[in-house]
């Protein structure tokens, strides 16, 4: 009973599979030895036809060029499909087209090759300098690349600054690290001004900035926290000359130099007063220890450059140039020049001047490499909080100048006045 149940239940198992097989009888689970072996067919996709072989096709073209004979001078020829090599790509390709032109879909190389056509034709549609692509480009050194963008005109030598924002409510949405911050705070900066606004998010990315403001706008700290920024990552193992701020005068060098100071005191930073009227031999003890900023006057510091060992401006990041109008006009435009050239091509720039004359345009075109134009408050004269007064003398009275000045100083003025 044992051994008649297991037999039926190979069979329930074993009958399935028995059609598959020819030569086989379903009452018998030994093979039989006169049948053939099994043949696999893998039958072809539904979507795809089956593919012949060369030696197929031949045997089949000749045999029916037997069978039609005259027939095929009469009627016009019929297009023969050949075999498809799988090595033939053009083809595979152009079945593959027709066969989505067939289904009504899409590949992707088809989806591929319109979003390339969409994305060049506004491209097309500019000059064909810009969108020939198949000229040869011959290779060109950094000096002649600058001289051809020296050369350019003046629409073409500004950086578009689209995307500028001179609004923000506050120093955290400008991206500055949180000494940085914290020192805003204790100074009780809480938002930052147009041209902060403006020139910090684009300092940061190490851009070239051409930028205008009134007075009181805060352009120190404009320029001078995107710097502190950049000093903080800098490789604290080589000690390096890395900024250099050039001034006009020893006082604005001076006030300049105490603004920095106060901005980097919860940081590691060191800052350098380099002005005329100091001890020269103070001045080569701390310029050897290699500060990472220097503010200076453009005259001192080429002496310093000049007759002290072991300092130079190799490893200079970034020049700034504040109130150039005035630099130029107090005849330091050769001290510039010569400042310029010494330091080195990779570097940042950036340049502040109330005024935009020839002589400035020159020095920008010289120094500063496609750079932005920012320019804040260009409609108003001065801020709201600073009050002008400009008092006339006669002739008869020009003896008793101090004395006029002196009482305005104790009557009308008595605080917070600045006398030119």
């Amino acid at each position: 009973n044992i051994d008649t149940w297991w037999r039926q239940f190979l069979v329930s198992i074993y009958s399935p599979f028995e059609k598959l097989l020819p030569g086989k009888n379903s009452n018998s689970l030994a093979p039989n030895p006169n049948s053939m072996a099994p043949s696999f067919m893998f039958e072809a996709p539904s979507d795809e036809e089956p593919e012949l072989s060369e030696s197929k096709d031949e045997d089949n073209e000749e045999a029916e060029e037997e069978e039609e004979g005259d027939e095929a001078e009469d009627k016009p020829s019929k297009p023969k499909t050949k075999s498809q090599s799988p090595w033939d790509f053009t083809s595979y390709s152009e079945s593959v087209a027709e066969e989505h032109a067939r289904r009504g879909t899409t590949s992707v190389d088809f989806k591929i090759s319109k979003i390339l056509q969409q994305s060049s034709s506004p491209a097309q549609q500019e000059e064909t300098s810009d969108s020939e692509s198949d000229k040869q480009v011959d290779y060109r050194s950094e000096d002649e690349d600058e001289e051809n963008s020296n050369a350019r005109d003046n629409k073409s030598f500004f950086a578009p600054a689209e995307g500028a924002s001179f609004h923000a409510n506050s120093f955290m949405e400008l991206n500055l690290s949180r000494p940085l911050l914290r020192a805003c705070e204790t100074l009780g900066y809480t938002k930052p001004t147009p041209i902060q606004a403006a020139c910090i998010p684009l300092a940061l990315t190490g851009r070239d900035i051409c930028g205008s403001a009134i007075t009181g706008s805060g352009k120190t700290a404009a320029f001078a926290l995107p710097t502190l920024e950049r000093l903080l990552f800098r490789p604290k193992r080589v000690s390096a000359i890395r900024v250099l701020i050039l001034t006009p005068a020893r006082e604005l060098a001076v006030q300049v130099h105490s603004m920095i100071e106060k901005l980097a005191q919860y940081t590691d930073i060191r800052c350098c007063l380099i002005v005329g009227g100091l001890s020269l031999k103070a001045q080569e003890t701390a310029l050897r220890l290699m500060p990472d900023i220097v503010v200076a006057t453009p005259g001192r510091m080429i002496d310093h450059l000049r007759n002290t060992m072991s300092v130079d401006l190799d490893d200079l990041a970034v020049l700034i140039l504040d109130e150039a109008d005035r630099l130029l006009e107090l005849g330091f435009s050769a001290e510039i020049h010569e400042l310029v050239r010494l330091c080195p091509k990779r570097r940042q720039t950036m340049l502040f001047s109330a005024t935009m004359t020839e002589e400035v345009d020159e020095l920008v075109k010289l120094s500063l490499t496609r750079p932005l134009r920012l320019s804040a408050d260009s409609s108003t004269k001065r801020p709201s909080t600073l009050t002008e007064e400009v008092v006339r003398i006669r002739r008869m009275r020009e003896v008793n100048q101090e004395a006029v000045l002196l009482s305005l100083c104790t009557k009308t003025f008595t605080s917070r006045v600045i006398i030119f």
